[in-house]
């Protein structure tokens, strides 16, 4: 079972987050193709985090793309389906990352909301409810990596 990360925050209680809930369309891929270097950093980050994939599948390559990667991949219809996904497993104790209008209310959810505007764009309405915005998926993943930078971010 992954032990999760801590996230120190200035002027707030640490965070303790154990699940990492991501996009696939745009987010974790270009038109439909895996980003390079995202499965290497998934399967780091995959001792930390229990991960999933919340896809509506645009391309319907995202379980291809992601087999034999140490994650779960789900399909839902939209944004109302991801939301209910993070109810159900807790999401206070959630990192969600993601590029489009579908994943607005999963981020309004989470203890740590991200956006990556990346070569698909990203809906501005979703930089609107996120707390980091950033310029492309491996960046997002780092971030998770090295936790001293999403204090620097957040800092007060």
């Amino acid at each position: 079972m992954p032990k999760g990360i801590r996230i120190e925050l200035p002027d707030d209680p640490p965070l303790i987050l154990t699940n990492l809930v991501l996009d696939f369309t745009g987010t974790l891929s270009l038109d439909g193709e895996l980003i390079p270097g995202v499965a290497e950093s998934l399967k780091a980050l995959s001792g930390k985090l229990r991960i999933t994939i919340l896809t509506s599948d645009t391309f319907g390559t995202a379980k291809k793309a992601l087999q034999g990667l140490p994650m779960e991949v789900r399909l839902v219809k939209n944004g109302k389906e991801k939301a209910k996904f993070v109810q159900r497993i807790g999401g206070k104790k959630v990192i969600a990352i993601g590029n489009g209008q579908n994943d607005i209310e999963m981020l309004r959810l989470v203890a740590l909301g991200i956006a990556v505007a990346g070569a698909e764009g990203c809906s501005a309405k979703l930089i609107s409810v996120s707390d980091i915005l950033v310029s492309d998926t491996l960046h997002a993943l780092d971030l998770l990596k090295n936790p001293l930078r999403i204090k620097a971010t957040l800092r007060k």
